[in-house]
Parts: structure tokens; sequence; C-alpha cells
């Protein structure tokens, strides 16, 4: 190439120049068509399953005016935030829901947004509470809380979540949008081509490793009022302790994935029968995604990264799941020989007046 710039007159380097600049503008449009062309396509895929979902319960008979007895009637919403592990969790679900029966749906927002307008909250809440054909069901997406409560629902459905250490959670989103992962692996990302590393980045002070974008799972919990999204806001991340505590069933944290699984099980069996040995056998290599090209950053690095007050707050929002979680598993389960075992139940009913004759 070198030699052929040597040869070639100003002009001619000029015009070649200029030709490989529009060929690549072409390239990049012809490939942003191609997604979007892909995007119509899932959504029209996803629409022909839903209709066949409705006539197939329509030939089975009609179940609008029945009333669902307590577990049929039951719906989880999974609001997963990304880099958890949640890709993962949710596989497990897909591998359980022919044989436990329930339905699985995935919650597609456009381009990831996981603050839902006014409008499609209403359309959600509407979805979710009066879709008898979906139900039993387990949602899914990266959607922050959405309080039912505020829409007039009697019957909220289940919330559960995962998270994950906050300066490994950022490590991993930034290689995924430069590698993606062993997943998709064919899937081009959004920064493909950069070959930065996070080390890098963070000594030359760039926008996709600042403390701010540490700021995502508490937004998460905290749910969709303005303040949530206020990076490093204390009465957001008081709203999503508060919530965490009362309005979610179970968070776990992704290093302790499989006692998650674990202790959904127990609790929702009509959901997660058999999802622990499904973890253990086959869960562990299959459904875990990994990173390509992920490098541990280096002590300097997350020192300098802990420094903000931005991570001291996502790290004790980090630290009270953990301990909550901690807390609840200790009092549902009993270690033997290295291994959790679920305890029985622990409770019974006595000195029940009036006797029957």
């Amino acid at each position: 190439m070198g030699l052929l710039r040597i040869m070639m007159p100003p002009k001619l380097q000029l015009l070649a120049v200029v030709v490989f600049a529009v060929a690549m503008l072409f390239l990049e449009n012809q490939i942003q068509k191609l997604e979007e062309s892909r995007s119509k396509l899932e959504r029209a895929i996803a629409r022909h399953e839903v209709r066949e979902i409705e006539q197939r319960h329509t030939l089975d008979g009609p179940r609008q005016d029945t009333v669902l007895d307590e577990e049929e009637d039951m719906v989880i919403i999974y609001n997963r935030v990304p880099k958890t592990a949640s890709t993962s969790f949710t596989n497990i679900a897909y591998d359980l829901c022919a044989k436990n029966k329930y339905h699985v749906l995935h919650i597609n927002t456009t381009k990831n947004n996981p603050v839902m307008s006014l409008q499609d909250q209403v359309r959600f809440v509407k979805n979710i509470t009066s879709w008898k054909e979906m139900k039993p069901g387990f949602y899914h997406g990266h959607v922050s809380y959405l309080d039912f409560a505020k829409f007039g629902v009697k019957k909220k459905p289940i919330y559960i979540n995962v998270i994950r250490d906050p300066i490994e959670r950022l490590v991993s989103y930034y290689y995924f949008l430069r590698f993606g992962d062993d997943y998709r692996p064919g899937l081009r990302r959004r920064k493909q081509g950069d070959k930065k590393t996070f080390d890098e980045c963070v000594a030359e002070g760039g926008s996709d490793c600042a403390p701010e974008k540490l700021w995502l799972q508490i937004p998460f919990f905290c749910g969709h009022s303005s303040e949530c999204w206020n990076v490093g806001s204390r009465w957001a991340m008081d709203q999503a302790k508060y919530n965490l505590v009362n309005e979610y069933f179970l968070v776990g944290v992704t290093e302790e994935l499989e006692d998650f699984v674990m202790l959904l099980e127990a609790a929702l069996p009509r959901f997660f029968r058999g999802a622990t040995e499904l973890y253990r056998t086959v869960g562990k290599k299959s459904h875990l995604r990994k990173t390509t090209e992920k490098k541990l950053p280096t002590k300097q690095t997350i020192a300098k990264l802990q420094q903000s007050d931005i991570w001291k707050m996502e790290n004790e929002f980090y630290e009270f799941a953990l301990e909550q979680f901690q807390f609840i598993r200790a009092h549902a389960v009993r270690e033997k020989d290295g291994d959790l075992y679920i305890l029985t139940q622990n409770f019974f009913y006595e000195k029940i007046y009036p006797k029957s004759n």
C-alpha cells in the first residue's frame, strides 16, 4: 500500500481516499438497513407467534370469562439489568417453559430504552394484567421498575432481578460493546473496531468508562421517576433500596447465581421446578455467555473508579442487595458437606378452635 501511494499522483491518491470513504459509508448504510430489516422481521415473527397462541387458546375453549386459580394467574417480571448474567438466567426460563406449562415473553423496547412513555406504561400494565392467554407468564427485558399500583391494579406481578458488582458489570459491558460475546458472535456491536482496553479508557478519561456509566442498577430498581435517572441522586438510591425490599420477591447476585436459582425453585415451583438441576448439569456450561476479549482491569484502574461518589453509591446499593439475599438464603437453606439444601417446612398449626364435633 505504501509503494502504491508513492507511485500514484496526488490527485489519484485523493480520489482513492474519497472512493474508499464513499464505499465505507455505503457499507455502513447497508448494514444499518439490514439491522432495521432484521428488527422488523423479529417484530413480525413475534406478532405471528402471539396470534398463533391466541388462536390455539381459542380452539381449546374461551378463557375470557373464566376465573384463573392462583397459580395459573401468576405473572413474573424480570426487569433484567444488562451484563448481570441475565441472558444466562433467562435461558433457564425458556428451557423450562414447555415442561412447566407457562409462557415466556421478551419485552423488546426501542433502542433498549429502559424508560417507557406514559402511554406505553398503560399498555404494558393492561397487557400484563388482562392477557389471560399468556398466563402464567414470565416477562423479561431491560426495563426499569414500574409500580403497577399507580394504575389501580388489584393483583401486582411478582418482580425478581439479579445485580452484579458495579465495576465488574461496567467492564463486562465495555468489552461487550466492542467484541460481543459467544452467544451471538457474528452480530456487529456498536463500538466494534475500537481496540482500546478498559484500563486505557480510564487513564484517558474516556466517556465509555466514566463513573457516570456505573449509574445503572440504582435507576433500574428506582423506576420511572425523573429523579431515578439523575446521576448520583441520594433519593434515587433510597427509593431503589425501598423497592428492592418491598416490591421485589427475590433479588440475587451474579456471583451466587446458583443459589438464586435454588431459592426460586423452592419458593416458586410452578415456574422453576427442575431449574436447579438444569443449572447444575447444563447451565454452568451452556447458559453462561462470556464477553469476548475481556481483560480484567488493574488495581490502579479500580482504585481510580472507587474514588467516585457514584461508585460509592452503586456499591452501597450492591452491598445492600447482597446482604438481603444472604439473609434470605440463611433462613431458607442448610449446609451439609459443602452443599446447600433447601429446608423443609418449619411451621405448623395447632390449638385450632372451635373444635369440630
